[in-house]
């Protein structure tokens, strides 16, 4: 006998982790230019802005997954 898939989370968290993640995910991409703007040629470290640039990125995507779970589309 088959079980059914559940999600790991509950459904009625969808929306606040969808504000919490977009909201870090954003607070994260302001960081990362604003270092770019203010920093010269010769502070900046690639591995920086690699591992800033992911994290915002993984914040992002997550937050616009449980955005999309929220609004009821199923991905």
């Amino acid at each position: 006998a088959a079980s059914p898939i559940a999600s790991p989370t509950a459904v009625a968290m969808y929306p606040t982790l969808s504000v919490f993640t977009l909201a870090i995910g954003l607070v994260i991409t302001a960081f990362f230019f604003i270092c770019e703007a203010t920093s010269s040629r010769k502070n900046r470290s690639l591995g920086i802005e690699l591992a800033t640039a992911a994290v915002a990125s993984v914040f992002l995507g997550f937050g616009s997954l449980f955005l999309l779970l929220a609004s009821g589309v199923y991905v």
